[in-house]
C-alpha cells in the first residue's frame, strides 16, 4: 500500500511511501490486541494502596470484657475488625500489577493495531520537521495544515526531538512519540497516526 507523502504545510511532496504488508497489512489479532493493552494499563497501575490490618492498629491490647457470662459474643482486643476503629480484614496491600508477554505477542499486537489504522485509512504521512525552538503555535499549525487539530493525534518521529516534544506537549489531544517507544495503547487510542517519513523504517526494523 502506498500513502502520499505531505509537506508541514499539508501539500504533497509528490513521493510516496510504501507500506510494508508484513507490518502495515496483516490478519489482525484482536486477543494480541488484548493482552498488550491490558499489560499497558496493568503497568500503569501504581499499587501502593494499603490499608491496616489489626495488628497494626494503635491501641490497647487488653482483653474488654471478660470471656464468658455477658450474653454476647466473646472479644478479644478493641483493634478486632468487628469494633468500629478496628483493623481491616485482609485489606489491599503494595504489590506490582504487571505480567509478562512474550516479546512476538507484543510486535503481532503492534503489528495489528498499525493494520487497523491503515484499514480505518487514518494514518498521514509526514516528511521530516523540526522547530529552531519549543514553540506549540508552531505545532497546532502543523496539526491545522494536515487537518487533524480537532483529532486525538498520535505523531510518531524516528528518533527524540526536543524542540518537537516539547511543542505538543501541553495539548490535550496530541502526544509524541518515537518509533521505539511506540505502543499498541497509544496507537489505537489516536484517531489520527502521524508517521515522520523516517520513522517508517525503524518502525518496520523493529517489527520485522
Amino acid at each position: 500500500m502506498e500513502i502520499a507523502v505531505l509537506k508541514n504545510s499539508g501539500e504533497e511532496t509528490g513521493r510516496k511511501v510504501s507500506l510494508s504488508e508484513d507490518i502495515f497489512g496483516i490478519e489482525p489479532n484482536d486477543h494480541a490486541i488484548y493482552l498488550d493493552v491490558k499489560q499497558f494499563l496493568a503497568n500503569q497501575r501504581q499499587g501502593t494502596h494499603k490499608s491496616k490490618e489489626r495488628a497494626e492498629i494503635k491501641g490497647s491490647t487488653k482483653k474488654i470484657k471478660k470471656q464468658k457470662g455477658t450474653g454476647t459474643a466473646r472479644a478479644g482486643s478493641i483493634k478486632s475488625p468487628v469494633f468500629r476503629g478496628g483493623g481491616r480484614v485482609f485489606g489491599p496491600r503494595p504489590r506490582n500489577y504487571g505480567f509478562k508477554l512474550n516479546k512476538k505477542l507484543k510486535q503481532l499486537a503492534r503489528k495489528s493495531a498499525l493494520t487497523y489504522k491503515v484499514q480505518d485509512k487514518s494514518v498521514l504521512i509526514l516528511e521530516d520537521f523540526t522547530f529552531e525552538a519549543p514553540r506549540t503555535k508552531d505545532f497546532i499549525n502543523v496539526l491545522n495544515n494536515i487537518s487533524v487539530a480537532d483529532k486525538k493525534t498520535l505523531v510518531v518521529l524516528a528518533s527524540q526531538d526536543k524542540n518537537v516534544t516539547l511543542s505538543g506537549r501541553n495539548l490535550q489531544n496530541a502526544k509524541v512519540t518515537t518509533a521505539d517507544s511506540l505502543n499498541t495503547y497509544d496507537v489505537l487510542n489516536a484517531d489520527s497516526l502521524v508517521l515522520s517519513e523516517s520513522s517508517i523504517e525503524k518502525i518496520v526494523n523493529l517489527l520485522k
